[in-house]
């Protein structure tokens, strides 16, 4: 299994970012997956799940209503749509199988003005 996050960055408060996270090493249309995060100083959180048809959806509270997860089976790739950014977004996101313990690099994001 291999998980490989990209496009978080620097942005300001209210902005936007996609990340991205390219998975290689089993059969991707098969599984829930998630993205996590983790702030500094901080445990884990979980931000959102997806179905493997991406039909069904879920949010934190936190994060409801400002991020889409998404997902495209053809090009075995998690997508993640982050709007209306907020400082407290601020953190490293990684992605997983669900049941799957963080095990990739992650992608920082920072939101500061």
């Amino acid at each position: 299994v291999q998980l490989v996050e990209s496009g978080g960055g620097m942005v300001q408060p209210g902005g936007s970012l996609r990340l991205s996270c390219a998975a290689s090493g089993f059969t991707f249309s098969g599984y829930d997956m998630r993205w996590v995060r983790q702030a500094p100083g901080k445990g884990p959180e979980w931000v959102s799940t997806i179905n493997p048809a991406g039909s069904s959806t879920y949010y934190a509270n936190s994060v409801k209503g400002r991020f889409t997860i998404s997902r495209d089976n053809a090009k075995n790739t998690l997508y993640l749509q982050m709007n209306s950014l907020k400082p407290e977004d601020t953190a490293l996101y990684y992605c997983a199988r669900r049941g799957d313990p963080v095990n990739s690099q992650g992608t920082q994001v920072t939101v500061s003005s």
